[in-house]
């Protein structure tokens, strides 16, 4: 039974890479209409609106499946740190990384971001989380796959102001994909994931008071892409990898969810015409290589286990 959770929560963990990776889309064409922190806000409070109905219908049940002991007062104290502690960490990464897909380069921004499949097992150290031999091996095949799509030929290794607010971004996505790690098997994940947008959403809502000025009919024009990243990449996406990393290892579940560049590449080929050169193909492959490899050492893991 476990092994068949693993395998789902995995499937679920490559879905939300794809809905991610065609978001990408939506997103660069958002900043050509509205504000990085103004597309933040509106792009998590979409999602929590959606996803309110859905909380509320998923609570009954979850509370009637939870053990007598689990008292509703401490559960809901854990429900709401965890909720606005990832919901912090989820709204700060996405506004950098909305500022840093503006200042820098795209090939930069999607290698300094992916470096988060690297930074969740390091993190893991210190949270008494050892990843076997086979997720570092893979997530360093993953590195080197996202170098060849991400950095053309010629590009450097420069660091630029945009190039540090991706790095940063992608630490404080290793941070929420930690703090999902720890509390979505604790309290009901669909309710986790609304709290955590709410947080996201006064993030983006803040700074939109404070460094932009609302403007109704940039958000007119933004409101398809904008829709999209709300709906799909928000309540769907994020909701379906809080439910998947129940079951998933972060290390493992952060190089599934990697996959998100790859199909971002695959969008903007389909969707914008865009056409990628033999050296990024043969980094995808690289990084299919990776998650191959480490969902195999995950699967003989739990076999092992569940054999002792």
């Amino acid at each position: 039974m476990r092994k068949r959770l693993r395998r789902i929560s995995n499937v679920l963990l490559l879905l939300t890479a794809l809905i991610w990776g065609i978001a990408f889309v939506a997103q660069s064409v958002a900043m050509d209409r509205i504000g990085p922190w103004a597309f933040v806000f509106w792009r998590f409070s979409i999602a929590g609106l959606f996803l309110l109905p859905v909380s509320k219908i998923s609570e009954k049940p979850y509370r009637s499946s939870r053990a007598d002991s689990e008292r509703s007062g401490e559960n809901g104290c854990l429900l709401l740190i965890g909720g606005l502690s990832s919901g912090i960490f989820l709204g700060i990464a996405s506004v950098l990384q909305q500022f840093g897909i503006v200042s820098t380069s795209v090939g930069k921004a999607g290698f300094i971001t992916a470096l988060y499949i690297i930074f969740v097992p390091i993190a893991g150290l210190f949270l008494k989380q050892r990843p076997g031999k086979m997720v570092w091996i893979s997530a360093l095949i993953a590195v080197c796959g996202f170098y060849f799509i991400a950095m053309q030929t010629g590009a450097g290794l420069s660091i630029a102001a945009g190039d540090v607010l991706m790095l940063l971004s992608s630490f404080l996505y290793t941070a929420q994909i930690l703090c999902i790690d720890r509390y979505s098997p604790r309290v009901n994940p669909v309710l986790l994931s609304n709290v955590q947008f709410l947080g996201a959403a006064a993030v983006g809502g803040i700074g939109m008071l404070l460094f932009e000025r609302p403007d109704l009919g940039a958000l007119r024009a933004a409101a398809v892409p904008i829709l999209y990243a709300g709906i799909f990449s928000g309540a769907i996406g994020y909701t379906l990898q809080i439910v998947g990393q129940r079951y998933t290892e972060p290390a493992l579940a952060s190089l599934l969810m990697s996959m998100e560049s790859i199909f971002s590449a695959l969008a903007g080929w389909l969707i914008l015409g865009q056409k990628m050169s033999g050296r990024e193909s043969f980094g995808c492959a690289l990084v299919f290589f990776a998650v191959l490899l480490a969902q195999h050492s995950e699967s003989v893991k739990a076999r092992h286990q569940e054999t002792v």
